[in-house]
């Protein structure tokens, strides 16, 4: 007990950033004290066990190392809330969401309450909550005349409940020493909702605090290695650059409303699918299918509602279509190789790695199309699945 307990402690206090004054004031003790149960010099009397497991957050049990009934139901709260994020797939919008994910948001909140330092239940509480917030309440938009930059309606996304509370646990989360990848998560997702919401200060210091794009590891794992894992790295960096510049791109037409209605955006959509076309020049795109699917589908959404050209929609949506069935039919192989030049060296997708679409994906997709093509694809029985 002894030899646990103290390296317990030092680990707990280690992972709250708490020193062993910090602990000894606490506690009513001297750090010395403190300094004597993690070297295994001695360990403190049962009544303190209490206080010190409250100090902690954790359980008595998990402060004597007694966890693994611990992990378990963590493990299964996890599962629940994947499996319930699996079902919801890759589209979200307003009132996109089943109850089911309200029910999760429950379960989570109860869990995290009994767990409060764990990360990895923090991290999907936070995203579900944002995802319901949108779900509710969607998206507003304030208009500036005199600009024509449009914006979030930060005095009505203030008001949204479920993403108040996901920025308190996306904050909490940051403090309870989440791993890189769990971290990196809950940035990009607090920063964007800081935004919508209007906090533009805190914003801008959670930005300030990261590295800048020249010093991440995407831009300075290639520089790390040589022959084929120097290859891995430098397709990896062309595809998160890709990617981001998708995101960049599509954030910056929409700021300005004019863009959004005009042929400008589909000129910059199309060179961005070159892009990725010319990249991918053999076809086989892997998990970038998904991306490109979803562009193929702005682009016939804009067709059927604006520019009126029914055959380009045509068009597009079954190129999107046809990516997206190549994501799902990849998504259940064992394992799917990269071969164009510049990515032949990516990592396999292996079996189950890949987010499911989730169901009535098609239904969600193809829900905001015009009646009138709507009509034209049902006259295609390769597109029955969408309206079953």
């Amino acid at each position: 007990m002894q030899l646990s307990l103290g390296q317990k402690i030092r680990e707990l206090r280690k992972r709250d950033g708490r020193t062993q004054e910090n602990l000894a004031e606490a506690l009513g003790v001297t750090s010395q004290a403190i300094s004597r149960w993690e070297s295994n010099g001695g360990y403190p009397d049962m009544e303190m066990m209490p206080a010190i497991a409250n100090y902690f957050h954790v359980s008595i049990d998990e402060l004597f190392g007694y966890n693994s009934d611990r992990e378990e139901k963590i493990k299964s709260i996890l599962d629940k809330a994947d499996k319930v994020m699996e079902n919801q797939g890759v589209t979200c919008y307003q009132g996109s969401l089943s109850p089911e994910v309200k029910q999760c948001i429950d379960m989570l909140r109860i869990a995290a309450d009994e767990f409060p330092n764990e990360s990895r239940i923090l991290l999907r509480l936070a995203h579900l909550l944002h995802g319901w917030g949108f779900n509710k309440y969607g998206l507003k938009f304030d208009y500036d005349n005199e600009t024509g930059i449009e914006c979030f309606d930060i005095g009505y996304h203030s008001q949204n409940p479920y993403w108040q509370e996901a920025i308190t646990t996306f904050e909490k989360l940051l403090k309870s020493n989440p791993s890189h990848e769990d971290r990196e998560l809950a940035i990009r997702e607090l920063a964007l909702l800081y935004y919508r919401t209007g906090k533009y200060k805190e914003a801008k210091a959670l930005a300030e605090a990261q590295n800048s794009i020249i010093i991440c590891k995407e831009m300075l794992l290639p520089t790390a290695a040589a022959g084929e894992e120097m290859m891995r790295y430098q397709g990896e960096r062309i595809m998160t650059l890709l990617m981001e510049l998708r995101f960049a791109i599509s954030d910056a037409v929409a700021s300005k409303a004019e863009l959004n209605s005009s042929e400008y955006k589909q000129k910059i959509k199309l060179a961005l699918l070159n892009m990725y076309e010319t990249i991918f020049e053999d076809g086989r795109c892997g998990a970038y299918h998904q991306a490109i699917g979803n562009i193929y589908m702005h682009l016939a959404d804009f067709e059927s509602h604006i520019g009126g050209d029914f055959e380009k929609a045509l068009e597009y949506f079954d190129k999107g279509f046809e990516h997206y069935r190549k994501y799902e039919q990849i998504s259940e192989e064992c394992e799917y190789s990269y071969s164009a030049p510049l990515v032949s060296y990516l990592k396999p997708v292996e079996k189950d790695t890949l987010r499911p679409l989730g169901e009535n994906f098609w239904q969600k997709e193809v829900k905001h199309l015009s009646e009138e093509f709507k009509n034209k694809l049902r006259e295609n029985p390769k597109y029955k699945v969408c309206f079953e």
